[in-house]
């Protein structure tokens, strides 16, 4: 029954995909199967092999860990805020962003994760055939997040295409920055958010490959790659530290405000609905989206309660869906909980079209504007990366 789920939840990515495909007869099968394949085998590793399961624990303690540290830290400025045995959002989740961004930004400054995103890039190259530059990108936005990543490759915005362009918008859009990772684990299993991290790297690139097929020579790629890799500036460590606190706190900021303003939004559109129709926008939006969450492989009967799940996600933010998935998560099967959680891994939203519109147009005007033009097929795109890596997470479960 998992294998028919899959090859049904397959066969509506690529559908929806080749509908919307700029060019159907450029599409490349060889390097679309061959990512796929290394999906399956990295999904299975990950979650059936003891090594795996080994590493993805590690990973979710490491993160647990970080979150308590960054908390001590949250505790010394705010401590005695809240009432004792009593979360608060904002101080327990939210500001230890603050601490990841600073241990990122010192991994940056020790050239430890750009080494690591350069090879990694290269190996991914290998198996599908595309760009350095796409899959450094690729790898890039799943550590740095969506609107950082362009800071690296800035210079050769003046030379890509339209349509590589995309691509890489893609790439970033169905990612998420390593600086929130901590935040997500605190309302999924820890495994899943490693997982879909993975998965979302070769989604977008396989999305890409047949939404917005192209070739790039080889020589084209070794230059902009290279350009990507040079710094704008050299800060000392210790202006790094201070930049990197100022980051991680205006992440924490803007994720409050979209939270404040988002699900104030939905309660008042709820509001409205059971008012005028005796039915909630989200249940509305839990029929729309239920047929697409069925054939991703979510029982029938968990359909509505996913679907309305993933349709907040895709009209809010990920953390205002990841929220309400948290108050109903213990009343579904453990199948319909990891393929949601996947599916929310991911920028994938009506606000991140904006996000990386405003990004771009900041350190070049005029891509910034061909942005623009492709909005609403990068939200559909960087959806389809959503919706493949929630349908190979659930050939395991």
């Amino acid at each position: 029954m998992n294998i028919l789920f899959f090859l049904t939840g397959l066969l509506l990515v690529f559908i929806l995909g080749y509908l919307a495909s700029y060019n159907r007869k450029g599409i490349r099968v060889r390097p679309i199967v061959a990512m796929l394949l290394t999906q399956i085998v990295l999904a299975f590793l990950l979650l059936n092999t003891r090594a795996g399961v080994v590493l993805v624990s590690y990973v979710a303690k490491l993160f647990a860990k970080l979150v308590e540290i960054g908390i001590q830290g949250v505790d010394f400025v705010f401590g005695g805020l809240e009432n004792e045995g009593i979360s608060n959002f904002f101080l327990d989740v939210l500001l230890p962003i603050i601490f990841i961004s600073v241990l990122i930004g010192i991994l940056n400054h020790l050239k430890i994760l750009p080494l690591i995103i350069k090879y990694v890039g290269l190996v991914i190259s290998k198996i599908n055939g595309m760009g350095r530059l796409e899959n450094y990108i690729a790898v890039s936005s799943a550590i740095l997040g969506q609107s950082e990543v362009f800071l690296t490759a800035k210079r050769e915005l003046n030379f890509i295409s339209k349509r590589r362009l995309y691509t890489l918008c893609t790439s970033a859009m169905s990612a998420v920055s390593i600086a929130i990772v901590g935040a997500y684990m605190t309302m999924l299993e820890p495994r899943y958010v490693v997982v879909a991290i993975v998965l979302n790297i070769l989604s977008a690139l396989i999305i890409a490959n047949i939404i917005n097929p192209y070739r790039t020579e080889d020589e084209d790629n070794v230059q902009l790659i290279e350009a990507a890799e040079e710094k704008e500036k050299k800060l000392t460590f210790f202006q790094m530290i201070s930049e990197s606190i100022m980051d991680g706190l205006k992440i924490a900021i803007i994720v409050a405000a979209m939270l404040i303003g988002f699900i104030a939004l939905i309660n008042l559109i709820n509001y409205i609905f059971t008012l005028v129709f005796h039915i909630s926008f989200q249940d509305v939006l839990g029929y729309i989206f239920a047929p697409i969450a069925f054939l991703m492989g979510v029982p029938a009967n968990e359909a509505v309660r996913a679907g309305s799940i993933m349709a907040t996600k895709l009209v809010t933010n990920e953390f205002v869906a990841m929220l309400s998935f948290k108050d109903i998560a213990g009343q579904l099967s453990e199948r319909t909980v990891g393929i949601v959680s996947v599916f929310l891994v991911s920028f994938a939203n009506f606000s991140s079209v904006g996000i990386i519109t405003g990004a771009v147009r900041a350190l070049h005007e005029e891509k910034g504007d061909e942005v623009a033009t492709f909005g609403m097929k990068l939200l559909y795109g960087s959806t389809l990366a959503s919706i493949l890596s929630g349908t190979i997470i659930g050939l395991f479960l």
